[in-house]
Order: C-alpha cells, then sequence, then structure tokens
C-alpha cells in the first residue's frame, strides 16, 4: 500500500485518501489537546495561513495514546477551533503506535528522524513533511513546527 491509497476519515466523518492531498506539501502532525505542546497549534495554523494557498497544508491528527487528547471527535473539533482557531483539516481521533496504529502512521514510522531513528512515535506533535513526490521527513515533538529545517523543507518544494 503506497501513502496515496490510505483512508483517512475527517473529524466529521467523510473518507479520504492521503492521496487526495498528492498535489501539495503536507505537514503530518499527531495532535493532543491537553498537551504542553498545544501552544504549536497556533505556529500550526499561521504555517497554513501562510502557504495554504501555496499548496500545503497542516493535517491534525488527534490521538490518546499519551492520554492527553479529549473524549470526542466533536469536543477535539470545537477545542481547535475555538481555542486556536484551527482552519487546516482535522481527522478523527487514531492510534499512532502499537498493532491497531492507522496505517498512515504504520507507513510514516517507517522514516527516521534527523538523528536516524524510526519506529515508534514518541509524543504528541511529531511531525512528517511528506512532498508530492512522496518522499518523507519526521520531526520529533520539541521541534516547532516554525524551526528552520522544517520551513526550509517546505518553501523549497512549494512554488515561488
Amino acid at each position: 500500500m503506497t501513502l496515496s491509497d490510505i483512508p483517512i476519515s475527517t473529524i466529521d466523518g467523510e473518507t479520504q485518501t492521503f492521496g487526495d492531498y498528492a498535489d501539495k506539501v503536507v505537514l503530518v502532525v499527531n495532535v493532543a489537546s491537553r498537551c504542553g505542546l498545544a501552544p504549536q497549534y497556533e505556529k500550526l495554523e499561521a504555517m497554513q495561513k501562510q502557504y495554504g494557498d501555496r499548496g500545503f497544508t497542516v493535517l491534525g491528527f488527534p490521538s490518546n495514546q499519551f492520554l492527553q487528547e479529549l473524549g470526542s471527535d466533536e469536543a477535539i473539533k470545537e477545542y481547535c477551533s475555538t481555542t486556536w482557531g484551527v482552519t487546516f483539516p482535522i481527522f478523527e481521533k487514531i492510534k499512532v503506535n502499537g498493532k491497531s496504529a492507522h496505517p498512515l502512521y504504520q507507513e510514516l514510522k517507517k522514516t527516521a528522524d534527523e538523528a536516524g531513528k524510526a519506529g515508534r512515535v514518541s509524543w504528541n506533535f511529531e511531525k512528517f513533511v511528506v512532498l508530492p513526490d512522496g518522499s518523507v521527513s519526521r520531526f520529533r515533538p520539541t521541534v516547532e513546527p516554525d524551526a528552520p529545517q522544517i520551513v526550509e523543507l517546505i518553501e523549497s518544494h512549494l512554488p515561488r
């Protein structure tokens, strides 16, 4: 299975595939409302606003695997909208690790981070930049969304 074939469900229950975003530079992030890193939502939204009309999107995948996400998709949607003004797509709550990890994360986790380490998602707000050619770069949770290495990667693959 390629990344493009993987089905994903929006927080409103609409079924898509990751391939619906294949022509974009995509920043995939496992998000959690009650995490100390939740202020990264602000930077993610700023990036969406800055680059969204140039072929970029953030895709947020809520996960409660670290016990810091709200209970229902409705509560997550409301939190993202009212607290951070999120306009980028948010998807149904998923698992990112273990045997029942979502197929998207099963594929993404094969990518090594800057230190050469692949495997388990270590915490909320781990980031994967997926380019239109299907290549993936991985950044750990404490790397801010607007860190130079992420911004340079994104900008280098967007039309001028």
